[in-house]
């Protein structure tokens, strides 16, 4: 496996400090139960993603990407090895680890502000910092004049960004986001996926990105790790933030631009040979 590590994060103008691992998995093997059958889902995985640093998680369908995040977030544990968060073991959820699911999971009879405060009223924050801190959020995703308005009154898109601000608005140490922009048109998606590099420009943190796009994940992430078919290992981990730094990806304003640069597309080309490898079915014995 060629692992290359990344120094910075998008958009960062200081390098990550090298020693930092906000999310660490080590000899990770994850086991499911069908009845009397045992899948193995994952077997040995080690991975650290540092602080501020955006990792993005591709692979073949049931590889075990979106389990890696569950794990990451509390919601699910490892058959074996140890799931760490800035060097403490994870036990359960944290409002420190905030997910954004595919699905929205906004609540329908809450308006924009209401949805984006919920945690913050959980955690005890009181009324005039949640009004200031979901102000800030509003104008950060593009949500003004839509504080009002409930769930349904928007579009997709303008749902996925309310539950993106609700994480955000909780100021987690790490993101962790699951298939987000998946249930997205593509021109939303696109749209979606450039208010993510702005909004981590103006506030980074530690991200694990699942998705099976592989143009979302080289362009939006520092480095990201292809994962095989099951039992999963990691193939390969790319470096992704040295290309984007040595070839000044930031000088493109649109995610257009950027997927002509041939350093995008050498990338990108690079991980579906990897993932395609995974469907090449095994030789018949002769």
């Amino acid at each position: 496996m060629n692992t290359v590590q990344t120094q910075a994060r998008v958009g960062a103008s200081q390098p990550v400090g090298q020693d930092l691992a906000a999310i660490e998995f080590e000899a990770i093997r994850k086991v499911f139960r069908r009845g009397r059958e045992e899948v193995v889902a994952l077997d040995g995985v080690d991975l650290q993603v540092r602080e501020k640093e955006f990792v993005a998680i591709v692979g073949p369908s049931g590889c075990g990407k979106t389990t890696l995040m569950r794990m990451a977030a509390g919601l699910e544990f490892p058959s074996s090895g140890q799931v760490r968060v800035h060097g403490q073991t994870v036990r359960g959820p944290s409002p420190q680890r905030a997910v954004v699911f595919q699905q929205f999971a906004l609540f329908p009879w809450k308006t924009v502000e209401d949805n984006i405060a919920f945690g913050l009223r959980c955690t005890g924050v009181p009324a005039a910092r949640r009004r200031e801190v979901v102000g800030r959020y509003i104008e950060l995703m593009g949500l003004q004049g839509y504080a009002r308005a409930y769930p349904q009154q928007l579009s997709g898109g303008m749902q996925q960004r309310v539950a993106i601000a609700r994480s955000y608005a909780l100021d987690p140490q790490v993101l962790l986001m699951d298939e987000p922009f998946g249930a997205l048109d593509a021109q939303t998606r696109v749209v979606m996926q450039e208010e993510l590099i702005r909004l981590c420009r103006a506030n980074p943190r530690t991200v694990l990105f699942i998705t099976h796009s592989v143009e979302e994940a080289v362009y939006l992430a520092d480095r990201v790790v292809v994962l095989g078919r099951r039992p999963s290992r990691i193939r390969e981990v790319l470096d992704i933030a040295s290309v984007r730094r040595q070839h000044a990806w930031e000088s493109c304003e649109h995610i257009e631009e950027v997927m002509d640069l041939e350093s995008f597309v050498k990338l990108r080309t690079r991980i579906w040979r990897l993932l395609r490898e995974q469907h090449v079915e095994d030789p018949v014995p002769a």
